[in-house]
């Protein structure tokens, strides 16, 4: 019988990422001290578990609820998972949204700045470019935080009901706007989008830490 085909996770180690074989793995933990690395049946797997961090992979449970041990105090958030944030300087002015890993603050992806938007605005669109992310990737039902009611509203409703009107300084962003509606009406998803209690825990990790 054929030996199932594996894919190697390096999350500390000369160049880290995801390898196809174990003789390319190898080459990335040789001779690098406490290297961290794992193997996984499948490519979806390793991609979601480079996303995740070694912490959730290696030495601790990598699904449900646990406590984090890092910037945050000993609270019960879900993990693995993301978090959204977006930051206007006026309103409207200059716009910027990012999203990162839950656990770490790692970034995963930051768009803008751009002119003549609101926060709400920016915190709608991380939330379905979260969304459209982790569906491109293949990457399960991952929970995401946001502490906007606002923006949750409006991507259940999959309209971005903003009061900010379109001028040619923010055609841009109200293209983004559309294609994002778009998004939501035409994909299915299944991925808790869950409001981060700011008041217990702290600001949100994604956050840009101007107030």
């Amino acid at each position: 019988m054929a030996k199932k085909k594996k894919y190697y996770v390096v999350w500390e180690g000369n160049t880290p990422g995801i390898y196809e074989t174990w003789k390319s793995c190898e080459l990335q933990i040789k001779g690098y001290p406490n290297a961290k690395y794992k193997g996984f049946p499948s490519l979806q797997l390793a991609k979601q578990a480079y996303n995740e961090g070694v912490a959730n992979h290696i030495g601790m449970r990598s699904a449900g609820k646990k406590k984090i041990s890092s910037s945050f105090k000993s609270i019960d958030i879900i993990l693995p998972s993301w978090s959204v944030d977006a930051a206007c300087s006026g309103n409207p002015g200059l716009m910027e949204y990012q999203g990162v890993l839950t656990k770490d603050k790692t970034p995963i992806f930051h768009m803008g700045p751009f002119p003549h938007g609101t926060n709400n605005v920016g915190e709608f669109l991380a939330l379905v470019h979260a969304l459209a992310l982790l569906k491109k990737e293949n990457l399960g039902q991952v929970p995401i935080y946001s502490d906007s009611k606002i923006a949750m509203g409006w991507v259940v409703k999959k309209k971005c009901n903003t009061k900010l009107k379109r001028i040619s300084k923010n055609e841009k962003l109200f293209t983004l706007i559309q294609r994002a509606e778009t998004w939501l009406r035409t994909n299915k998803f299944s991925n808790p989008i869950l409001k981060w209690k700011t008041k217990e825990w702290g600001e949100i990790p994604a956050d840009f830490g101007r107030k």
